[in-house]
């Protein structure tokens, strides 16, 4: 990995990830990438009164994967669901500092993968919305 090339706080992310793992019974989970040939990201997320309480990520990929989905989790935890459902690329890329241009498409998805454990969690308390 070239350094020069990767703002400091990136670099952090990337060799301290923050929320590594997977919870145990989560709320809601999502996936994206392609495990067969690139990065894979799998993000957990526990929900309280619509809040993401605890939000934890797997990867397989890329500096740029990891240190975007450990900030993407960093600014999601504590967040209320359609704030963190609306966390934009710009949002991840801005907090780390930059990427270097050809890392960028990483940063697609560590909130491709917070945006469908959001769903997920939608999708199984449709009955709770109603109310």
């Amino acid at each position: 990995m070239e350094n020069s090339l990767y703002s400091q706080k990136a670099l952090d992310h990337f060799m301290n990830p923050r929320n590594v793992g997977r919870i145990e019974k989560p709320d809601g989970m999502g996936v994206a990438g392609d495990p067969g040939c690139g990065d894979y990201i799998e993000v957990t997320i526990s929900v309280n009164n619509y809040y993401i309480t605890d939000i934890k990520f797997m990867v397989h990929g890329c500096a740029g994967a990891i240190s975007t989905t450990s900030m993407t989790t960093e600014l999601a935890k504590g967040k209320p669901l359609m704030a963190a459902y609306a966390i934009s690329n710009e949002d991840i890329i801005t907090a780390l500092g930059g990427l270097p241009s050809e890392k960028v498409h990483c940063s697609l998805l560590g909130p491709i993968a917070l945006k469908k454990a959001i769903v997920d969690y939608v999708s199984k308390n449709k009955s709770i919305l109603e109310q």
